[in-house]
C-alpha cells in the first residue's frame, strides 16, 4: 500500500503553517499553493505579474524535483489571480514553463492572497514511485 510522505525543498519557501510544502502518495505529488516568495528570505519578490508568476513556477519546480517529479509531469494546476486582467501576462510566463506538457488547468479570480501576492499556483504531478 502507498504511504503518504512529506516533500520538502530548501529551494522553495518554507511552510508557514500546519501544512507540507508538498506531499507524495504513490505515483502522485501534490504541492501546496505557491506564492512568489523568495525561498532565501521568505519575502514577497518585487515586480509585476510576470516576475511573480516566474518565481511561483520556480518554487513549484523545486518542490516537484524534490519529490521525484518535474514540471513536465504536471497533470493539473490551479491558478489563483487577484485580477483576471493579469491573465494574459501570467499565461505568457506559464507557457514558458508548462507549454509543452499542457496540463489541465483551472484559473480563478480571488479577492486577496497572502502578503499581497498577485498569483498563487498549486499542482498535481506524476512521479517516479521509487523516488
Amino acid at each position: 500500500m502507498s504511504e503518504k510522505k512529506s516533500v520538502q525543498s530548501d529551494r522553495a519557501p518554507k511552510a508557514v503553517g500546519p501544512y507540507s510544502q508538498a506531499v507524495s502518495f504513490g505515483d502522485l505529488i501534490f504541492t501546496a499553493g505557491q506564492i512568489p516568495l523568495d525561498p532565501a528570505t521568505g519575502e514577497l519578490i518585487e515586480g509585476g505579474i510576470e516576475e511573480q508568476t516566474r518565481r511561483v513556477l520556480l518554487n513549484l519546480q523545486a518542490l516537484l524535483e524534490a519529490g521525484g517529479s518535474s514540471l513536465g509531469q504536471v497533470l493539473k494546476t490551479t491558478v489563483f489571480l487577484t485580477d483576471l486582467g493579469n491573465f494574459a501576462a501570467m499565461n505568457k510566463v506559464y507557457s514558458e514553463f508548462l507549454g509543452d506538457s499542457l496540463p489541465a488547468r483551472s484559473t480563478i479570480q480571488i479577492s486577496a492572497l497572502p502578503k499581497g501576492a498577485m498569483v498563487e499556483i498549486e499542482a498535481v504531478a506524476g512521479r517516479r514511485v521509487d523516488a
